[in-house]
């Protein structure tokens, strides 16, 4: 019997197999190997690790980890996990199964790419969805906003803090409103209203945003805000109240009495250096109740 299954070995998880390890609990993390940011080569707002490499993070944390023997670390998915009041059934797809008396979901999330030919070539190099990520590096630069009506006008606003050489892209959608047109003028905010072709570049640098009948816009980089969902069924299988693709928790990242969701999956500020910090604030939780349970 496992104290602790944690479905997802990135900041989150690691963070929180890490305290886990150090109160000597029997951990098991599990972890697909597919990180949300597998397409970014850099990793920023990390006291201590800006600008590492993702994926090195993961390693390190990995091999920190090692000194632990309370704590193993396995490849997989966690495709199922079935309450039982005091414990929880987890199964893996190798189709091996786990008991334990707690659950962290730290699988993260998956960002919807907006509908753009050859975004992809581009996605993690100068097509991005995170200004606090990525936005510092390409600061004064010509950039683009993807997204429409009043939500796409704000995204724009926010850009702001990076470059004053903004233009907004909506790719045929609905305009902002009278209002929010006013404002982007205000701001010295550009719009572009008509479909998007395709984004033209090489080595995955935008050059240029392509539009359906219109000249093309130079752009070194295009920031959208993505629609997301879960990366993982078990928020869903376990009935979690999900908003706008995210779990809502409680104090300590806490869902039911031995769920926990930390990381992406589980707040709207999406950084790592939070991920990292929710991950610990469940592993305080969890390892508080295994105190009490334990104790006569």
């Amino acid at each position: 019997m496992l104290d602790v299954l944690v479905a997802g070995g990135g900041i989150a998880g690691l963070s929180a197999a890490l305290i886990l390890g150090r109160c000597r609990r029997r951990v098991l993390v599990v972890d697909s190997g597919r990180p949300r940011n597998l397409k970014s080569s850099e990793l920023h707002g990390f006291l201590s690790r800006d600008g590492i490499d993702p994926l090195e993070l993961r390693s390190i944390g990995r091999q920190q980890l090692e000194r632990y023997t309370t704590v193993s670390y396995r490849s997989g998915t966690v495709v199922d996990a079935e309450d039982n009041d005091e414990q929880y059934r987890v199964t893996l797809d190798s189709g091996e199964q786990f008991s334990t008396r707690y659950l962290l979901i730290a699988t993260g999330l998956i960002d919807l790419l907006p509908p753009v030919a050859g975004i992809e070539d581009f996605y993690g190099r100068s097509v991005f969805h995170c200004p606090y990520c990525d936005g510092w590096e390409r600061r004064d630069q010509p950039l683009a906003a993807y997204g429409d009506g009043a939500k796409g006008a704000e995204y724009a606003l926010e850009l702001t803090g990076w470059s004053s050489d903004i233009v907004l892209c909506t790719d045929g959608g609905p305009l902002p409103p009278p209002e929010q047109l006013s404002r982007l003028e205000r701001n010295g905010i550009g719009l572009r209203s008509e479909r998007i072709a395709r984004l033209s570049g090489e080595m995955g640098r935008l050059e240029a945003i392509e539009f359906e009948g219109a000249p093309p816009l130079p752009r070194n980089a295009l920031f959208f805000s993505p629609g997301q969902f879960q990366a993982s069924p078990l928020a869903e299988k376990l009935r979690c109240s999900v908003t706008e693709g995210v779990v809502n928790t409680a104090k300590f990242q806490q869902v039911h009495s031995r769920l926990f969701v930390a990381g992406d999956a589980a707040r709207s500020v999406q950084l790592a250096i939070v991920a990292a910090a929710e991950g610990v604030e469940a592993a305080f939780a969890i390892n508080t109740a295994l105190l009490k349970e334990n104790l006569r």
